[in-house]
């Protein structure tokens, strides 16, 4: 209940502006190309994207018409049927499958909050019996190292460093090989924030890529990219560039909490192929929740778990639907949307 809490929590910006308006949308009577178009314009408007916004569009007008929907809750549920669907993750998640070590890459552009989501998977993680540790290879920027101990000091999870100014891959290779000397077996190699259009800086996070390779069979075992949910589809646009560079495998995305800008995550999936793993609900040490599909499109209506019978549900939907509304006279259903 209080992993839904955080996420549902992590969706409010996006759920008051955008998914809590769809409920008005749906249920504002006779099913019509206006009601077509009034759900586009939301959905775009929560950084869903054009192509996976006509894509949901579509799949929605068939159902209506093979299935007969009418219903508010029937074309609810069928589009929170839509959405998870578009949310399945490959079945195997590597950093948790059961070998002797594991070396996890951590990849992201300046301020997407890398260093601090490395903090919190590194805490998440030794709560649930590993035993990872921290190896800073971002020997570029200044505080970058003692910002990871700082996190280092918050998690009690070790971290092994060299001098500001080192060679990253060597300093990559040199925390693997003293990580497995001391018995570790979750390393996250910290790698140091670079804009994906900088090729120079995207070569030398190649070669911290095939640094990893070399020190541990079949290792980086997960690449993970850390996007800044504000950035929105801009976000997409990163993705493409490191994944096509270190070959990225999921996705951790911050930030979300300070942003209406959640249909990002359907095109995560969609047009990149990538799942999400985690998201940063907050900015404490344990403000990270692993994504799961049912609890992130529930929260995006403000509902409880997925087994809440919908009578339990409807008081909260009604809440949305008050706030999103409340300097509003809502005489007219399809007041809140003007048209240009």
């Amino acid at each position: 209940m209080t992993l839904f809490k955080n996420i549902r929590d992590s969706l409010k910006k996006t759920r008051q502006s955008v998914f809590g308006q769809i409920v008005n949308v749906l249920g504002a009577g006779e099913i019509d190309d206006e009601t077509w178009e009034d759900l586009e314009a939301l959905l775009i408007q929560s950084d869903m994207g054009v192509p996976t916004t006509l894509h949901l569009i579509e799949a929605m007008r068939e159902r209506v018409r093979e299935e007969g929907l009418t219903r508010t809750d029937q074309l609810l549920e069928a589009m929170k049927t839509e959405l998870r669907q578009m949310l399945k993750a490959p079945a195997v998640f590597e950093l948790e499958e059961p070998r002797q070590i594991t070396v996890v890459m951590v990849v992201g552009v300046n301020g997407s909050g890398k260093t601090t989501s490395v903090g919190k998977m590194a805490n998440y993680y030794k709560q649930r019996g590993r035993k990872p540790v921290m190896v800073a290879a971002d020997t570029f920027r200044a505080a970058a190292i003692d910002q990871l101990k700082v996190w280092s000091e918050r998690a009690g999870t070790p971290i092994i460093a060299g001098q500001p100014g080192a060679d990253p891959a060597a300093m990559a290779y040199d925390g693997i090989r003293a990580a497995r000397g001391r018995g570790y077996d979750l390393i996250f190699v910290d790698t140091a924030g670079r804009l994906h259009t900088k090729f120079n800086l995207m070569r030398e996070l190649e070669k911290v890529y095939g640094v990893c390779q070399k020190s541990v069979h079949a290792a980086p075992h997960e690449v993970l990219l850390v996007l800044d949910a504000p950035t929105g589809q801009n976000a997409l646009t990163q993705a493409q560039k490191f994944k096509e560079s270190v070959h990225v495998t999921g996705v951790v995305l911050t930030k979300l909490d300070g942003t209406s800008k959640g249909g990002m995550v359907f095109s995560i999936y969609r047009d990149l192929g990538l799942p999400v793993r985690f998201i940063g609900t907050g900015e404490k040490l344990g403000d990270l929740a692993p994504f799961d599909a049912d609890q992130f499109v529930d929260g995006l209506f403000n509902e409880g778990p997925p087994a809440a019978a919908m009578n339990e549900r409807e008081p909260e939907v009604a809440e949305v639907q008050e706030e999103s509304a409340s300097a509003e006279n809502n005489t007219n259903k399809r007041s809140w949307w003007k048209r240009e």
